[in-house]
């Protein structure tokens, strides 16, 4: 099959020369990303609409930033998908912001960390594909056992229901 040129394949799609959005298919079909709830799908699309080839670290998810540029209603919306993306490392915080005017700075697990200066995580210790290793930690209950009362009850509620059928046949 010959290869598409570049310019028709921008015809192709609205935006023409703009930029995309590009998800690995290995991260939409990962663990961390199916188990993760609606606001922390959106706000994971909202950081990677942020990247441009050389910023993956510094990407914004403050209040600021994303009620003004992305349309975010609520502040305990957002850190709860902030806090659910981080645990699932998907993505992580290479900044620490500081009040009054610092925001924090994340980057995308999927990517390389680039270099860029201010950075508080050094890219030897990137845990890219970070998303890959996440585990459900779902809670396993056991089953409490009934009384031996109850039980013996149960089976001979089940023995006498059990002669009956037998009785009619």
């Amino acid at each position: 099959m010959a290869k598409i040129p570049l310019k028709e394949i921008k015809h192709k799609r609205d935006g023409g020369g703009g930029a995309v959005l590009i998800m690995p298919h290995v991260v939409l079909n990962s663990a961390a990303y199916l188990s993760l709830l609606t606001p922390a799908i959106k706000l994971l699309y909202d950081l990677a609409m942020q990247y441009n080839t050389y910023n993956n670290g510094a990407l914004l998810a403050s209040w600021r930033y994303m009620s003004e540029n992305r349309g975010w209603t609520s502040s305990g919306q957002l850190i709860k998908a902030k806090t659910e993306l981080l645990d699932k490392s998907l993505i992580v915080q290479t900044v620490q912001g500081m009040r009054p005017n610092k925001a924090s700075w994340y980057g995308l697990t999927w990517l390389a960390l680039d270099n860029i200066n201010g950075l508080e995580v050094s890219a030897t210790y990137w845990p890219r594909g970070a998303y890959s290793r996440w585990v459900s930690r779902a809670i396993t209950r056991k089953r409490k056992s009934p009384s031996p009362e109850s039980r013996e009850a149960h089976y001979e509620k089940l023995r006498q229901k059990n002669s009956v059928v037998r009785t009619t046949d």
